[in-house]
């Protein structure tokens, strides 16, 4: 398993990186049968440590944690046992959903782009109704079964989630609801 560990604006010493990959190695050991890799960033705030840490499975599925503290040890610990709460609450599904996948999750490349909002606020009509591209960026679409991606959904804490059906080889799209519901769009 690969370990990315880093700070912003503040350095990471020997001791915090082998805390981390013996904390997260046990976690993951214990919950995940196959992670890829492990994101950790470590900032700053004020007197307040922020970590956050995203971890991807070979199937595809990422899981995703933060926790803040006054100190830097504890707000991992915070990330780390928000993450093995989550892994543990999916452990069952994830095998259940996984056990007959012999092959990774396949990932579709697509462009992702930010549009400007309309900061002004002025009433008034703009000269072209062609929005404004902020930024363009690689995205990876998945091809998932339902199941799978409203547990990707949840598991990385999106409202939203773009997948490629794998049972009608289409693009479907899966939401939280305002009633706290899961909705499904099946072109």
């Amino acid at each position: 398993m690969r370990y990315q560990i880093s700070g912003k604006q503040i350095d990471i010493g020997e001791a915090l990186q082998t805390h981390v990959k013996t904390q997260m190695g046990e976690a993951l050991a214990k919950y995940a049968e196959r992670p890829v890799n492990a994101n950790v960033v470590f900032s700053k705030t004020a007197s307040e440590y922020a970590c956050e840490a995203v971890i991807h499975l070979s199937t595809g599925l990422s899981a995703q944690a933060s926790g803040k503290a006054h100190e830097i040890y504890a707000a991992f610990d915070a990330a780390c046992e928000k993450m093995e709460k989550q892994l543990r609450r999916y452990k069952r599904r994830l095998k259940d959903h996984h056990k007959d996948r012999s092959q990774p999750v396949e990932h579709y490349g697509a462009s992702s782009y930010i549009l400007a909002s309309d900061a002004e606020g002025s009433e008034s009509e703009p000269e072209s109704l062609q929005p404004i591209i902020v930024a363009e960026m690689e995205a990876q679409i998945p091809s998932l079964s339902v199941g799978e991606a409203v547990m990707q959904m949840e598991l990385a804490g999106a409202p939203v989630l773009v997948f490629r059906n794998e049972a009608k080889s289409g693009l479907n799209v899966v939401y939280r609801r305002d009633d706290g519901n899961i909705g499904w769009i099946d072109p």
